[in-house]
């Protein structure tokens, strides 16, 4: 680990991630209430007060997103999806 680096940045980009790949609402949520949870750590963490409250409300969107993602899913599912073109008829 480098001097002057906050490792918990990093690992909240990760959990992130690890939520936009999870394969259910449950685990979904499980993660952005973990990358939440590793973005308040990196605000206390922070010396600048432009990134301190960057990182706050990173921690904000995260878990109001894991508390409404069984509504967002629900909305999803009810819009309607572009149809999938078909392949065969391509040319």
């Amino acid at each position: 680990m480098a001097f002057g680096r906050n490792p918990h940045v990093t690992k909240a980009l990760a959990a992130e991630m690890k939520a936009k790949e999870a394969p259910d609402d449950a685990s979904r949520a499980r993660a952005l209430r973990e990358a939440a949870h590793l973005w308040e750590r990196a605000a206390e963490r922070e010396t600048m007060a432009p990134r301190r409250s960057e990182y706050e409300a990173n921690a904000a969107r995260n878990r109001d997103r894991a508390d409404a993602g069984a509504a967002a899913e629900v909305e999803e599912v009810l819009e309607p999806r572009p149809a999938e073109s078909d392949p065969k008829v391509w040319n």
